[in-house]
């Protein structure tokens, strides 16, 4: 069991700046891909931002130029830097994590999903 706890959330008025942090512990033999995800209210969870675990990266159109996602291995950490906020950035943004666990000496892909940090972006 994979535990992911969210940081950084809050409210900032639009062209200000947050930066969201993800701690991921539990039982973790290695972490494969980081990303963070968003909903806003009414639409359905979309991808922001994905780090692989050799630090490629893609993001989401409507974020491009303004994120930047990074990743501390050593901490098993995701970072989301969010500048230039736009009210549309608004949502609860959800960190999300591939990772390889050992069961019974086999090597197990498993994902796990944090609980989710609400940014509000409003004047």
């Amino acid at each position: 069991q994979v535990q992911l706890v969210e940081s950084g959330g809050g409210l900032v008025q639009p062209g200000g700046s947050l930066r969201l942090s993800c701690v991921a512990s539990g039982s973790i033999f290695s972490i494969n891909n980081m990303g963070w995800y968003r909903q806003a209210p009414g639409k359905e969870r979309e991808l922001v931002a994905i780090i692989t675990s050799g630090d490629n990266t893609n993001y989401a159109d409507s974020v491009k130029g303004r994120f930047t996602i990074s990743r501390d291995n050593a901490k098993n950490t995701v970072y989301l830097q969010m500048n230039v906020l736009k009210p549309e950035d608004t949502a609860v943004y959800y960190c999300n994590v591939y990772y390889n666990s050992v069961d019974g000496g086999l090597i197990n892909l498993r994902v796990s999903w944090g609980q989710g940090t609400q940014v509000t972006v409003s004047s």
